[in-house]
């Protein structure tokens, strides 16, 4: 696909860094005249993708995050990466209240929140390669 604007931006699986992943989001999305709460929703589901990556993608080990952020005919797409241990089972980690982290107090919403937040949403995943999470919302001021 060929976008009008795109950036990809890589950064430390550090928690602090999810911030910084949803400023850029927010701060890409205002060239295109965004509503509020279109900016809510995607840097919510930024938020999540990012924390995923950084928690169960690296379990608190060194690694990098990879942002994507695209802009093509009033649609923006978002792709969060990382390289880390992968998802056994995609469709069990989408259920609502899933966690493999429940000694974390996790609250398993993270796909359910980026599903509820975003248009649509596709993970891609292997065990011991890492996961890349594709996601995409239409623009309503197109």
């Amino acid at each position: 696909m060929e976008y009008e604007n795109a950036f990809r931006v890589f950064f430390a699986a550090k928690s602090q860094n999810e911030g910084l992943a949803r400023i850029m989001t927010a701060a890409f999305l205002s060239q295109y005249d965004p509503t509020l709460s279109e900016i809510t929703d995607v840097k919510t589901a930024v938020s999540e993708a990012v924390t995923n990556a950084i928690i169960h993608g690296y379990e608190n080990k060194t690694g990098e995050v990879e942002l994507f952020c695209g802009y093509s005919e009033g649609k923006i797409y978002i792709e969060v990466a990382d390289q880390g241990m992968g998802i056994a089972d995609t469709n069990q980690a989408r259920e609502p209240l899933f966690t493999s982290k429940p000694e974390l107090e996790r609250s398993g919403m993270g796909f359910t929140i980026m599903e509820t937040s975003m248009e649509g949403i596709r993970v891609a995943s292997k065990q011991g390669a890492g996961t890349r999470i594709f996601m995409e919302q239409t623009s309503t001021t197109e």
